[in-house]
């Protein structure tokens, strides 16, 4: 039995979460000039090196106009898997099951103030600890923070590339695509015997802002 799960986020829990073909349409432009007007400072962002209100002020210099507004607070909407969120308590029982994130601080605390990260044991947000996958210290430092050896963790992501860098330092790693591909892997690892599908196969939660809290900005 695994020590310690490690489950992204993002396209694994959460889903609907990518928001940049709505905020590049609202601004009239191609995703691909989003992230050309974004430039390193997305990068930053995604580490905690400056917050998003910071973020919108420099994009507004290559984009040529001022955004008055934190857009990707405005049009983040994400739903909750429940496939997945099943499969994470089940793991519960008898591990410890943690979530390794990249985000940013308008999202990551729409999230907390929902409660979507209650689920986790733990929370390694790449904003608060200032680094950002696929770098193998994002990693390194989620296995020093647990205690664990790379060969006693499990890490599940939808991106090839944080897959493999995972994989480089010894952890076990699984390409998340879908939930029957995550449970065959898991029982390929002999770590899940049988999970139980959800009756409404492929539902989804979508989560609602609760009123009365203020998502604070970490300071840079």
């Amino acid at each position: 039995m695994k020590k310690l799960f490690i489950f992204d986020m993002g396209g694994v829990l959460c889903c609907d979460f990518n928001d940049f073909h709505v905020i590049s349409d609202y601004l009239g432009i191609t995703e691909e000039n989003f992230f050309i007007c974004a430039g390193e400072n997305f990068k930053k962002l995604l580490d905690g090196k400056i917050n998003s209100n910071e973020f919108w002020v420099r994009f507004s210099l290559r984009y040529g106009k001022k955004v008055k507004e934190e857009l990707f607070g405005k049009f983040f909407n994400p739903g909750i898997n429940q496939e997945t969120k099943d499969i994470i308590k089940q793991l519960k029982n008898n591990s410890r099951v943690v979530c390794g994130t990249n985000t940013i601080d308008s999202h990551y605390y729409y999230l907390l103030n929902q409660g979507d990260y209650d689920i986790f044991d733990a929370v390694y947000a790449s904003n608060l600890i200032g680094i950002s996958k696929p770098d193998p210290d994002f990693y390194w430092h989620i296995l020093r923070s647990e205690g664990v050896k790379p060969e006693e963790a499990v890490f599940i992501d939808d991106t090839e590339e944080n897959v493999l860098s995972a994989q480089e330092i010894g952890i076990n790693s699984i390409l998340f695509t879908n939930f029957d591909s995550l449970k065959t892997r898991l029982k390929n690892l002999m770590i899940i015997h049988k999970i139980k599908k959800n009756k409404c196969r492929g539902s989804i939660h979508r989560t609602r802002r609760k009123p009365g809290r203020i998502n604070p900005t970490p300071t840079t």
